[in-house]
């Protein structure tokens, strides 16, 4: 007599977030280049940007090398931008597979961020050998900031793509309206400059951005000495807790809703 294994539930999602983590590496791996790709292409274009800036400036940027004032800044924004497109689309993408019972959004989400997660985490070990056989120097005071940082920058980026993607089921317009509000953001950052090197009387035009509070405090953290003026630790925590209470209180209401239309 066959004997029947039961699982838990817990389980059961866990194999359907790695079965749909294992489909996201397949859809990003149907060309020639296939996932390295997606790995390559961010680190061209975050090492190159920040060489020929470093090269421009020729020494720092109040306290901390040109070179890594961009990368941090690059890393964290294109991390951000990347994210949310991604995650915006995660439910439409996946919705043949809700027929079955076991697989929900909630399911396509944290694979894809997961997926996500990694891909960045390469990208800045990649970043890393780099600068070390060109010799660039280094100096990480507060890493384990670092990384809450860069956790926080991922729960905001989910939660809103979480927004987008319930959202885009409603009204499919929503994700050009999302292409265009995002641009900006790459300008409005911190990527280019400092917020030391703007005015006092404008800081609160660019300070409502947590993308700039997480650069500006994840820059303080690897240099102590770049300061940390006019950004907040408290203000990065209460927006990464706001937004993901709100994301996720908006998924409680609307998932069913959502993937019926």
């Amino acid at each position: 007599m066959a004997i029947v294994k039961k699982r838990s539930i817990i389980n059961i999602w866990g194999d359907v977030i790695f079965a749909l983590f294992l489909r996201e590496i397949k859809s990003r791996s149907n060309d020639k280049l296939g996932i390295a790709w997606a790995v390559i292409s961010p680190v061209v274009f975050i090492f190159m940007l920040s060489y020929i800036r470093g090269i421009i400036d020729s020494g720092e940027t109040h306290g901390i090398p040109t070179f890594y004032f961009m990368v941090f800044g690059m890393i964290l924004v294109q991390f951000f931008l990347a994210l949310i497109g991604s995650i915006s689309g995660a439910i439409n993408k996946n919705k043949p597979l809700y027929a079955f019972r076991q697989v929900q959004p909630i399911s396509s989400v944290i694979a894809i961020a997961g997926f996500e997660f990694l891909i960045k985490f390469f990208v800045i070990i990649i970043i890393g050998i780099i600068a070390f056989y060109l010799h660039f120097d280094v100096t990480i005071a507060d890493p384990i900031s670092i990384f809450l940082n860069l956790i926080q920058v991922w729960l905001i980026a989910t939660s809103i793509g979480v927004i987008f993607a319930l959202a885009s089921c409603y009204i499919p317009e929503i994700d050009k309206l999302r292409s265009l509000a995002m641009r900006p953001i790459f300008f409005i950052s911190g990527i280019f400059f400092s917020l030391q090197d703007i005015p006092k009387e404008f800081w609160p035009y660019l300070t409502w951005n947590p993308l700039l509070h997480a650069v500006e405090l994840t820059r303080y953290a690897a240099y102590p000495q770049y300061g940390s003026a006019g950004v907040s630790e408290f203000f990065l925590n209460t927006v990464t807790l706001g937004c993901v209470f709100f994301a996720f209180a908006c998924y409680q209401i609307s998932w069913k809703q959502a993937i019926s239309r």
